[in-house]
């Protein structure tokens, strides 16, 4: 089941614009208004002639009026151009990635082809990675099995005042991306006889075998022996194991330790706190946390990442059975501290509770970040497209909210008040419980709050916690989301200069980068 397999297309990115006639390989050429009307034909002729006369060009962008987007047929359904919105507001992406995605959906032939994107440097790789979430791999429709493989091309051109041209390393720094990102969605889209816990770990073998780097698998009952109650706790009613699994990169000359900890609980049924009809159906995607680290893992990696990176993944489902975690249990789980459990459906803080404290007493990371599709309260506090991030650190909200921006995972802070919120965990038997008192108070924050809790609140390093329930996917399918954020948001850990380029912290005094038209000062990590 590789990824290109599944859904038969592979997407390509290049350099510069090569020549095709539409009639062979139909074309789709998005741009902003503004940068479409700058361009000459001559830009674009190379993809357009012989089958588009200037004249035609011309007169269909000119016509164009994006409310909030618009496109024009310029050779039958085989070359279109289309505009993005115009208006872009402070915490949307200057990308317009979100409008990227839609358009190529709409606009895709279903075989080869070429997008051609028109836009400045800085959103070259929201860009890309707004394209690859177009063509998702997984498909069971037996219709299209068999069907010959396509190829999309991806090709740019700058726009921006004193862009760079786009390098070779680039080029694979977008290559590895679109896969990651589509890797990514394929194990959320998966059913869940498919990608249990057993499917996922030979995800994530797949994933260490090409970086060349040997999993760490704890499993089924040595969890419970190693002390790993939060794990144990929501999978053992499962057929399929739960497991901690753990790829590390350590590349020489490494000084800092930073842990990625993915929520992987592969269904969720809610457990004896069981969900309904209604609620149960997309159960499939309470993965999305662990498959993005996964994809994100890989794209950093592969770009050459320069501290130590540890991958861990809490792997688990929320089943029911005679084995199934009772609400009024009460479970150690590794951090040392007791947990009374009174909502088997609030699972996922358990195994990152697990996930986390592994990785500062074990692996001694002083940056942990861990990513989850948590809560459905994040939905109604950041909605649909942004993510929310809660962190004990001002600088990490900011560089998150940034790189969200500059790679088109959106991301918005919620509050972070442990002497306010934590109260709601309150048990009379326990250290805590696992569910809050009052479901109307802040309840996103206080879901992470239990995680931290479990790394202690005077945890002296950097703990990030994104909670992307609904960003995960849109509509029936997958988007990948997390795949582009965590590269960019520690780029300036990576040789990339793409990731330099477009990372919201700097390494370096005075580092200026061009985003959104003006000059911005990079933050530097106290």
């Amino acid at each position: 089941k590789s990824v290109g397999a599944m859904g038969g297309s592979k997407i390509q990115f290049g350099s510069s614009l090569t020549t095709s006639d539409p009639q062979k390989s139909p074309v789709l050429i998005i741009g902003q208004l503004r940068h479409l009307t700058n361009l000459q034909f001559l830009d674009v002729a190379s993809k357009l002639q012989p089958r588009v006369a200037p004249e035609s060009w011309t007169l269909a962008v000119s016509g164009l009026q994006p409310s909030p987007t618009d496109s024009c047929s310029l050779y039958l359904n085989l070359a279109t151009v289309a505009a993005l919105p115009i208006k872009c507001s402070r915490h949307n992406t200057p990308s317009r990635a979100h409008s990227i995605t839609k358009i190529v959906k709409t606009h895709s032939t279903g075989g080869d082809e070429c997008i051609v994107i028109v836009c400045e440097r800085s959103d070259m790789y929201a860009s890309a990675c707004a394209v690859a979430r177009a063509y998702p791999t997984y498909s069971r429709k037996t219709a299209t099995a068999g069907t010959t493989d396509y190829t999309v091309n991806v090709e740019f051109i700058l726009v921006g005042p004193g862009d760079l041209p786009i390098s070779h390393e680039d080029v694979q720094v977008m290559n590895e991306s679109g896969y990651a990102v589509r890797l990514t969605a394929y194990i959320v889209d998966s059913p869940p006889n498919e990608m249990h816990t057993d499917g996922f770990i030979q995800e994530i073998e797949k994933v260490g075998q090409n970086l060349n780097i040997k999993p760490i698998i704890i499993r089924g009952e040595e969890l419970a022996v190693r002390g790993f109650g939060g794990i144990y706790g929501v999978g053992k009613a499962a057929i399929h194991p739960p497991a901690m699994v753990i790829l590390s990169h350590t590349p020489q000359g490494a000084t800092e330790n930073i842990a990625w900890v993915g929520k992987g609980i592969v269904y969720d049924t809610g457990g004896l706190s069981i969900k309904t009809k209604t609620c149960m159906p997309g159960m499939k995607r309470d993965c999305g946390g662990a498959a993005a680290i996964l994809g994100a893992f890989h794209v950093a990696v592969k770009a050459g990442f320069s501290q130590n990176l540890h991958a861990i993944f809490c792997l688990a489902e929320n089943a029911v059975g005679p084995k199934a975690t009772k609400p009024d249990d009460v479970h150690t789980l590794y951090s040392g501290r007791s947990v009374e459990i009174n909502n088997t459906d609030a699972e996922g803080r358990l195994v990152l509770g697990d996930g986390v404290a592994y990785a500062a007493k074990d692996l001694h990371c002083t940056t942990i970040l861990d990513m989850a599709t948590l809560t459905g309260a994040q939905g109604t506090a950041t909605g649909k497209y942004h993510a929310a991030v809660l962190t004990n650190n001002d600088d990490w909200e900011e560089a998150s909210v940034r790189a969200g921006r500059y790679c088109g995972d959106l991301i918005h802070p919620i509050p972070y008040t442990p002497e306010l919120h934590f109260a709601e965990f309150a048990s009379a038997i326990a250290d805590m419980k696992n569910s809050v008192a009052d479901r109307s108070n802040a309840t996103s924050s206080c879901a992470g709050l239990f995680i931290a809790a479990h790394l202690g609140f005077d945890f002296p390093g950097s703990w990030i916690h994104v909670d992307m329930a609904y960003p995960v996917h849109c509509g029936e399918r997958a988007t990948g989301y997390g795949v582009a954020l965590l590269p960019t948001m520690f780029g300036h850990l990576s040789q990339s200069s793409l990731f330099r380029s477009i990372a919201p912290i700097s390494t370096e005094n005075g580092d200026y980068q061009n985003n959104d038209g003006k000059t911005i000062k990079k933050m530097r990590l106290a």
